[in-house]
């Protein structure tokens, strides 16, 4: 994130509200290495920070009004009134910077309005966490400009909350808080229970290799009903077994947890999804610090294979890059994100890049597909100030 951009992004706010914004912030989007659909279960994620980032312009305001800009929506700012911000009540973009401020103030912070003018390069729809990178990145600002000295993890909670309530998307803990905490040249492992956090040095370039993120642009949106029933199922299942959350059943006693589920088999396959994805984000962590890097590309196959025989939340495309770049000599890959779209990751060797890249590009052609956006994910810092 260069001087250039926040110059940018301060001149534009100059040109809509006409003064001159307190600061410019940048958050960024997320790769999920492992751990899918573990974190509303209180289980184990990896993910890291892409490059990719969404920016915000900010000036504080006393009089109680909130407007929003967005470079890629919106021709010209909505204004609302912080008092009357309540959950259900924005179904537009807006409704995720907002959420945030209403989040804030109902936490007890004195947030009396802002300027805010937005741009993002996280591609939406892609499951790459472009909300939470709208959310945190607000979150932010504010707590800069308003001096709340909420740390990375809290704003994180603050900012899942305005999803859940205030869009009303039932996501996990996850996204806003690899957008708030992550750091360069690291995977973050997560504990979505009690959010302690470990740096997983993750330098793919260092070891040969490089990961690529091959967006399917098949668009997605968690707040539509597929992800609330996944969601619904698992609460179903731990209630079955009596756990507070899936988390607590062992990898060891999976076959007896199953057993005891008897002919609940959608929920069957859902419990067993999360079970063995938390044991596979716990075996990665282990790979990565022994230096076996790349004997994680197997994981990250057996982790596709779940989510779309179990979770079944793959798609024709995201099953056609993976098993393309398989055969084209990837070391591993798998969907990313909530599913039903969005992007699959591909570990390759750096001299393989181009192979698979064509590969996966070539078999979207001869399907007749939209042509796939490749690129290469590199762990990049979370959020910070940039200007």
């Amino acid at each position: 994130m260069g001087e250039a951009v926040a110059e940018t992004v301060g001149e534009r706010f100059r040109e809509l509200y006409g003064a001159v914004p307190e600061g410019v912030w940048a958050a960024p989007g997320r790769v999920n290495l492992i751990g899918e659909h573990t974190d509303y279960n209180d289980g184990f994620v990896m993910p890291f920070a892409l490059p990719h980032t969404a920016v915000a312009a900010v000036a504080r305001r006393d009089d109680g009004v909130l407007r929003l800009h967005s470079a890629d929506i919106a021709a010209d700012p909505v204004e609302l009134r912080v008092a009357d911000l309540t959950p259900g009540s924005d179904k537009a973009w807006t409704a995720y910077p907002s959420g945030v401020v209403w989040a804030l103030r109902e936490a007890g912070h004195e947030v009396t309005g802002a300027d805010v003018h937005l741009t993002s390069t996280v591609p939406s729809g892609a499951g790459l966490s472009s909300s939470a990178a709208l959310e945190v990145v607000v979150a932010l600002a504010l707590n800069d400009l308003y001096s709340l000295g909420l740390r990375g993890w809290q704003l994180a909670r603050l900012c899942q909350r305005a999803e859940n309530v205030y869009v009303g998307a039932p996501v996990g803990i996850m996204d806003q808080t690899a957008s708030a905490c992550c750091e360069a040249g690291h995977a973050l492992f997560l504990d979505t229970r009690d959010l302690s956090q470990r740096q997983i040095p993750f330098d793919l370039a260092a070891e040969g290799m490089r990961l690529l993120v091959v967006d399917t642009r098949v668009k997605h949106s968690h707040s539509e009903g597929e992800y609330g029933k996944r969601r619904a199922g698992c609460e179903k299942g731990a209630a079955l077994l009596g756990v507070d959350a899936l988390r607590d059943v062992p990898y060891a006693e999976l076959d007896a947890a199953l057993e005891r589920l008897g002919d609940e088999e959608e929920v069957r396959r859902l419990v067993r999804h999360v079970v063995t994805e938390d044991e596979r984000v716990e075996r990665v962590v282990s790979l990565l610090e022994s230096g076996d890097t790349r004997a994680i590309g197997p994981v990250l196959v057996e982790g596709h294979a779940s989510l779309r025989d179990d979770f079944r939340i793959s798609c024709r495309e995201l099953d056609l890059v993976v098993d393309t770049a398989l055969a084209s000599g990837a070391l591993g890959a798998r969907m990313t994100g909530g599913g039903f779209g969005g992007s699959a990751i591909v570990l390759v060797e750096a001299a393989d890049v181009d192979t698979v890249t064509k590969a996966v590009e070539d078999a979207f052609a001869a399907a007749d597909l939209t042509a796939p956006r490749v690129f290469e994910a590199v762990p990049s810092a979370g959020a910070r100030r940039v200007g």
